[in-house]
């Protein structure tokens, strides 16, 4: 007796489509698994049997063979638990052959039979819909965001009696779940609400962090404890600009594959804003550690903005390792037998101190063995990677409250919209991703702004990459402005916020 049932993995944060196969034969009572499966697969059978055992159902006295198709992709999770006790069942004849026909089975199951969430259900749904299926049944914790995907019908499952049920004909499938009432994203319910209102002076930082939001650009702020550096650079989520649909369902399918909370109406809205502790590894800030790869915060931050506050306080191994994300937008991490590519299309904005006590000239009390050490954690290459870099200096007594958040925001918003329709027959759409070679097309530059530009190249003898991040913050400044051409002000203006760090 066979049968086979549809199901998905996850790999990464993306979905596989696996088929899973149950063959029931005659001999010794035995549970076999084949075809990759991980240490929580693999006790899949104590799982599956109780839980039907404690439905009332059927637990066959024979040998049980499970083969998970295709058997080069390593399974994973207790996602495929209800796909195997379903398989059982029809097998078994507790189900007849067609009540599975085009649909796909997710979900974990307890003891007592209760079919319990899974993490990645987007991207698991969303393999199953490109694969065909026309139908999933989904625990129902996960109904909503399973709905997110548009094309296959979404069932919900509270319980293998109830599903049992629902698959014979005897009971109608339990009704989705409605979406909650719109309302602010609770995925951070304990956050203090913030505003650049707030930060009083630090004109010049305030307008390289709108810079940062308008075209996606890395910041890196230095100076003493106490300015604000931390104080404005937490602000930049108050001023980014909404996510587009499309980014939307990215963002939440990344999240949702790596296990963190969701909104109450299951789509992130916000773009994310991660902040780790300078005590992350290197596969805590890139991805992958040992068993299973997982997303690390660049790939968390994806469409959003990473923030590391106390950069020299990194591990120089865990600085250098985001060189690569910060070029590529995306984290390749090979292991033995799979290969992953993680998206990571982020900005970084970093606080640093000039020194290890913090003070900078004059007052250091540091000695010059100690603050050269220190500024060898932070490498060349990788502070050539910040399109924005300043100084920060406190605010004055006299310095009264900035612009508040919503009318930066609008600016910010109304500077990327002119970089949409711009790029809108590129692959590109902010400032930040344009390749150097393509930056004579896409940011021409008049007779005063190339000579200041290529003035600018002599006389602070920029590199190559330092060169073209002039020139896109240039961009952007002339998008604030709401500037048709760059002008030799904007590029001046860029040059100032790319100041030599102290």
């Amino acid at each position: 007796m066979l049968a086979s049932v549809r199901s998905a993995t996850l790999v990464g944060v993306d979905g596989q489509p696996v088929t899973v196969e149950v063959h029931i034969a005659p001999g010794l009572p035995g549970y076999h698994v084949v075809g990759l499966p991980d240490a929580a697969v693999r006790e899949s059978q104590a799982r599956v049997r109780a839980a039907l055992l404690s439905s009332e159902l059927g637990w066959p006295k024979t040998r049980i063979t499970v083969n998970l198709a295709p058997g080069s992709v390593r399974k994973t999770g207790a996602g495929l638990e209800l796909a195997v006790a379903l398989g059982v069942m029809l097998a078994g004849d507790q189900l007849p052959a067609s009540a599975l026909e085009g649909v796909a089975v997710l979900g974990e199951l307890g003891l007592d039979g209760a079919v319990r969430p899974v993490p990645g259900a987007l991207a698991l749904v969303d393999a199953l819909a490109r694969a065909g299926a026309s139908a999933v049944v989904v625990p129902e914790a996960n109904a909503l965001e399973a709905m997110l995907v548009t094309g296959i019908e979404v069932r919900p499952a509270r319980s293998l009696t109830a599903l049992r049920a629902a698959l014979l004909g005897d009971e109608p499938w339990p009704p989705c779940p409605d979406p909650p009432p719109d309302r602010a994203d609770p995925a951070s319910p304990d956050d203090d609400p913030l505003d650049l209102a707030e930060v009083r002076g630090l004109a010049h930082a305030r307008r390289a962090l709108e810079a940062a939001a308008a075209g996606a650009h890395h910041l890196l702020l230095t100076g003493p404890p106490g300015v604000g550096k931390t104080m404005l650079a937490r602000r930049l989520a108050t001023i980014l600009p909404p996510l587009e649909s499309a980014e939307a369902l990215e963002v939440t399918r990344i999240h949702s594959a790596a296990g963190r909370p969701l909104p109450a109406r299951r789509l992130i809205e916000r773009r994310p804003f991660r902040a780790p502790h300078h005590t992350a590894s290197v596969p805590a800030l890139v991805g992958g550690g040992s068993g299973r790869p997982r997303p690390g915060e660049v790939t968390l931050a994806h469409r959003g903005a990473l923030f590391l506050d106390e950069l020299g306080e990194f591990p120089p191994t865990a600085l250098d390792a985001l060189r690569q994300p910060l070029e590529d937008r995306t984290v390749h991490i090979a292991r033995s037998g799979v290969s992953l590519a993680f998206p990571a299309d982020f900005q970084l904005v970093a606080c640093t101190t000039p020194c290890p006590c913090g003070r900078g000239a004059p007052g250091c009390g540091c000695s010059e063995l100690q603050r050269a050490r220190y500024r060898r954690r932070l490498s060349a290459p990788l502070l050539d990677r910040f399109d924005l870099r300043l100084p920060v200096r406190g605010p004055e007594p006299v310095d009264g409250p900035g612009e508040a958040s919503a009318s930066v925001r609008e600016r910010v918003a109304e500077a990327v919209e002119r970089q949409r329709y711009r790029y809108a027959d590129w692959p590109w759409r902010r400032n930040a991703h344009i390749p150097a070679g393509a930056l004579t097309r896409l940011v021409p530059l008049d007779g005063g702004a190339d000579e200041a530009w290529r003035w600018l190249i002599d006389d602070r003898g920029l590199t190559g990459r330092g060169a073209a991040r002039v020139r896109r913050v240039a961009r952007t400044l002339a998008d604030l402005d709401g500037a048709v051409a760059v002008t030799d002000a904007h590029v001046l203006s860029a040059a100032l916020l790319r100041d030599d760090v102290p």
